[in-house]
């Protein structure tokens, strides 16, 4: 990426914050009718998905979004090779591809490879042309510098900043690559830190590099937070940005609190890795509805891609849940009261008659205890669950017990789950899942990552 090109495209692309909600839907129907035609004309999966359901050529442009088909996972492995418009790029190749390739080789055909797994077992596999890669950073770059303005940003960049991606770094994941992409095209220093790297070599990498902005899972940062915490480091940190997991109030303050920096969340999937965007300042997640439409029914959530020309997503079922809110006054912006999470996240429960009903744990995410740095839910049996609960201070374990005790039988009672029994254990540290390097918020049938509270 070209630096003069990427400040002038970010500041073009931050231009659209200022639009009115008129105009912002305005551009998001212009796009999405692009799209639509592109797929009709380039995709062989799209124009027969469509002709099946009726939708003739001439109602490309009148009909609304949500006459259109569904696609889910399960489709979009099925008929990959006939939906994408890359010419000749097979799932075939692309797994062959992953498997074989050097991870030095960024680009397949031209083309960036995001490599997913999913519940099938089966790698799934997203593509970006270099058009849609690049749209797809610039989102990324206006997301990690949020409310930053122009002159704050060129400011920034002069200095630059150098900045550590801790995260799981060794494949093809979407936010390993497209960070690197992205800190690249800003002219920035970086670091990677594998979660999987020993803790005495995340110390040594630290005070060598100096970083003074910080990317990465939330569970993943905590880590280096306690290691300021404690003294083992010092950092002067400007920016910490959280990505790829659920971002808890508790963590939240304590990252704000121990790094002195505005902490933005930052939403983003190996479908569409610039989805939207959380600063703590505002009541909720801002969508990017200039680059994707996300539509939320009673049991999923759609998202439609306006950028990515590749491999057309249109009304793509996620496993995400977003609880959509009012939108801002004088913002053009959607806005997601809560990210909810995926389906495996959730408490499944049954009663003696056989009645089955759930308990999402992100039902507490706005809780904020003092003292409770983080948490996580493990299902004992079909009507009980254990909070496992961090609380490095011993003195507020107590405190923080009944606090949760009274929070979670009010969230029970509204719920009915009147016959679900839980228990509260405190453990000294809750740490990733060392296979993924990402924290599981649900432990069912899983080992405990959490070390006991001594």
């Amino acid at each position: 990426m070209n630096y003069i090109k990427v400040l002038f495209d970010l500041y073009r692309l931050k231009q659209n914050t200022k639009k009115s909600a008129e105009q912002m839907k305005q551009l998001q129907d212009r796009k999405l009718k692009k799209l639509l035609r592109f797929a009709w004309e380039h995709s062989r999966y799209y124009r027969n998905a469509f002709i099946n359901a009726g939708i003739t050529e001439e109602q490309l442009d009148t009909l609304p979004l949500s006459a259109f088909p569904t696609i889910d996972k399960s489709v979009l492995l099925e008929h990959f090779d006939e939906l994408v418009t890359v010419p000749d790029l097979t799932q075939e190749e692309l797994r062959k591809f992953d498997t074989e390739g050097n991870m030095e080789e960024k680009t397949f055909r031209g083309c960036h490879i995001v490599h997913s797994s999913g519940s099938t077992g089966k790698p799934g596999y997203f593509v970006y042309d270099e058009p849609a890669w690049n749209r797809m950073l610039l989102g990324i770059i206006r997301g990690a510098l949020w409310n930053m303005s122009m002159m704050q940003i060129l400011k920034l960049l002069a200095e630059r900043p150098r900045i550590v991606y801790i995260a799981a770094t060794n494949g093809r994941y979407g936010g390993a690559m497209a960070v690197g992409d992205g800190i690249d095209g800003v002219g920035a220093e970086q670091m990677y830190l594998d979660i999987n790297t020993p803790l005495a070599k995340w110390v040594e990498d630290i005070r060598k590099f100096k970083p003074n902005m910080i990317i990465g899972y939330p569970s993943a940062i905590k880590i280096l937070g306690e290691l300021v915490e404690s003294g083992e480091i010092r950092m002067e940190v400007i920016r910490v940005i959280s990505c790829g997991e659920p971002l808890g109030t508790g963590l939240r303050h304590f990252l704000e609190t121990v790094f002195h920096a505005e902490v933005i969340n930052f939403y983003g999937a190996s479908e569409a890795l610039a989805i939207g965007v959380e600063t703590g300042q505002e009541d909720g997640m801002i969508l990017f509805d200039d680059m994707n439409v996300i539509e939320v029914e009673e049991d999923a959530m759609y998202l439609t891609s306006l950028y990515n020309f590749a491999q057309p997503l249109i009304r793509y079922k996620i496993s995400d849940r977003l609880v959509l809110k009012e939108p801002f006054k004088d913002s053009p912006f959607g806005r997601a009261e809560i990210l909810l999470g995926r389906d495996e996240d959730m408490l499944w429960f049954e009663d003696g008659a056989g009645n089955r009903d759930f308990l999402h744990p992100l039902a507490v995410e706005g809780l904020c205890i003092r003292g409770l740095r983080d948490y996580q839910f493990r299902k004992i049996d079909r009507a009980a669950f254990e909070i496992l609960a961090e609380v490095p201070n011993e003195a507020r374990r107590e405190t923080v017990r009944m606090e949760i005790q009274k929070q979670m039988e009010t969230i029970l009672t509204e719920k009915k789950l009147f016959y679900v029994q839980f228990y509260i254990h405190f453990v000294k540290e809750i740490l990733p899942d060392p296979a993924t390097g990402k924290k599981p918020l649900i432990l069912t049938e899983c080992p405990v990552y959490g070390k006991e509270a001594m």
